[in-house]
């Protein structure tokens, strides 16, 4: 029988396999990532706050969809580059649980937002001229305020198992910590851990899934009935709810492909490890440019405040 480690417990991080002379190749491509993801995350969220013209639903809850990207980005990207810079691939137990709990929160939190925007579009479109009536601003921060409940209940409870559980091993074999990776370090079988993690994750995606695609489907069908009396009535649908499809369609293209790439073992393991991490880098790193270039409100605030 496995001994039990005793505290203060460092992991080690299987990491990404580095040919000799490219961690410093690795490191900028790391860093002008988490560069490109901090400016562009950063200043959309600071045109939002600082232009009171911006202080509308959708706004509000692009704010909250970019600050969910930036925890997500900050998890694990400064690691990375520490890892390919100095080969860094040791962390203590509490800052691989915090890791952990931010990349699952995040996942949870950028479905949960999407979600919260996607009802919010419904009411805009379906319901036009009660949409003021309904979306109040106690109602807005309450679906903002629901969405990261959604997220870091399920998460709090899921990361409750990790206590008085013994570990026997010291190595994760990924690039991050999770709550897999850090729970297939135990010395005794986790299946109550597992069977919640796989319910909690299925009822929640299912569920914003369903919101998600009703609120679309429902939009369709009036943008295209009133179509036939106003065709700008249409096309206004279209653009303000194209950007959110997007965004949620990359997000679950990237799962996507991480669930792919490990029913295949003959992926080499270093694109496995980059597969897994896309999701964590194309969303956050995109998104600023699909608001920015969607939303003429948000780019002539952001021209205007540039050129003062």
């Amino acid at each position: 029988m496995a001994t039990p480690l005793k505290q203060l417990i460092v992991f080690e991080l299987e990491g990404f396999y580095i040919p000799p002379g490219f961690g410093p190749l690795l490191f900028f491509l790391a860093l002008f990532t988490y560069m490109l993801v901090l400016l562009g995350n950063g200043v959309i969220v600071s045109m939002i706050v600082i232009d009171k013209n911006l202080h509308r639903p959708m706004f509000v809850m692009v704010c909250h969809l970019l600050v969910c990207d930036l925890l997500g980005s900050t998890a694990v990207l400064p690691g990375l580059m520490m890892h390919f810079l100095m080969g860094q691939k040791r962390i203590a137990y509490i800052p691989a649980i915090a890791q952990a709990f931010s990349v699952h929160t995040y996942g949870l939190a950028v479905q949960a937002i999407l979600g919260a925007m996607a009802y919010d579009r419904y009411i805009a479109v379906c319901e036009p001229l009660r949409y003021h009536a309904i979306m109040t601003s106690a109602r807005l921060h309450s679906c903002c305020a629901l969405a990261w409940l959604l997220a870091l209940l399920p998460i709090a409870v899921l990361f409750s198992f990790h206590m008085n559980v013994p570990l026997c091993g010291r190595v994760i074999l990924h690039v991050y910590c999770s709550n897999r990776g850090i729970l297939g370090l135990a010395c005794i079988p986790t299946p109550a851990s597992d069977i919640y993690g796989l319910a909690m994750t299925w009822t929640v995606s299912t569920g914003i899934f369903l919101i998600i695609a009703f609120s679309y489907i429902r939009i369709l069908q009036v943008s295209l009935k009133h179509s036939r009396i106003d065709t700008s009535i249409r096309s206004k649908a279209f653009q303000t709810c194209a950007s959110h499809l997007v965004v949620y369609v990359l997000y679950q293209i990237a799962s996507v492909i991480i669930i792919v790439s490990y029913r295949f073992p003959s992926v080499s393991e270093n694109l496995k490890k980059f597969f897994s991490i896309l999701f964590i880098i194309v969303p956050p790193a995109i998104n600023p440019i699909i608001y920015g270039l969607v939303s003429k409100e948000l780019r002539s605030s952001i021209i205007k405040h540039f050129t003062i």
